[in-house]
């Protein structure tokens, strides 16, 4: 008799997974997690529902050492942001997250990226996520030496902050033809738009030094972005140290020799 079972065994073992359809059913395993099926499936409830998703898509898939959240970012020179629908950053490293009448404060120095979240993508929307992506990157971080057994580490360079804009449709017909195209290229530098999803209609990221813009399709959409942001987060690093110092100087502190 034959061993069917031990054969069928063989035969998964020796057939190779196809990447493409790990990557599909990815796909379909976030549209699920995070209920954007019903973003999508239910045009009055977008909005408020929208941002929550987002927050859900993110916490459920990026590695725990990424926080994201509804916030204000903040510097230790008592300037705040414009209020962001997405901050993300660094939930192990941020010693300073203060929350004061339902507003959460981010420092600035903890900050990996800001999202801006709408229903459509169009001119408008990308002037409006560029302008809150200024008002970020507009802060003032610090940045503080850490010691360790063999020695001191340097104060790390300051990365730059990234920013993009998150929706469900397009008003372009093309979502990322010459119009589109035109709004990355009228961004200030601190303006930016890096990367950015719109569910029913792909993905994108951009690289300013390059002008090199990458792009998906809808199928794809959530996937691809979610790759990219993690190349994105790879090439950042870690947030740097925050000098507290710096922060205190808001309290009314006595200092003598005794």
């Amino acid at each position: 008799m034959k061993d069917t079972g031990n054969q069928s065994f063989g035969e998964n073992m020796n057939r190779k997974p196809n990447l493409k359809s790990l990557f599909t059913a990815l796909q379909t395993d976030m549209i699920s997690k995070a209920q954007f099926s019903n973003v999508l499936n239910h045009p009055v409830d977008k909005g408020e529902n929208s941002e929550e998703n987002w927050v859900k898509w993110f916490d459920d898939y990026l590695p725990k050492r990424y926080k994201a959240t509804k916030a204000t970012v903040v510097d230790s020179q008592g300037n705040i942001s414009e209020q962001i629908d997405l901050v993300l950053y660094d939930v192990q490293y941020s010693y300073l997250a203060f929350n004061q009448n339902g507003i959460l404060y981010i420092p600035a120095e903890s900050v990996y990226a800001v999202f801006e979240v709408k229903q459509d993508l169009n001119k408008t929307h990308m002037e409006y996520a560029g302008k809150k992506a200024e008002s970020v990157r507009n802060l003032y971080r610090t940045s503080v030496s850490i010691p360790y057994a063999g020695g001191v580490y340097p104060p790390k360079p300051l990365h730059r902050i990234l920013a993009g804009i998150l929706t469900t449709t397009s008003e372009w017909k093309e979502p990322f033809g010459n119009p589109f195209k035109k709004c990355l290229n009228e961004y200030t530098e601190k303006q930016q738009i890096d990367c950015g999803c719109v569910l029913q209609g792909g993905a994108f990221c951009f690289d300013y030094p390059t002008n090199n813009l990458k792009t998906s399709n809808q199928e794809e959409s959530l996937v691809y972005f979610f790759l990219q942001l993690l190349i994105l987060l790879q090439n950042m690093g870690t947030v740097p140290a925050i000098d507290l110092a710096e922060y205190m100087k808001v309290l009314e502190i006595s200092e003598e020799i005794v």
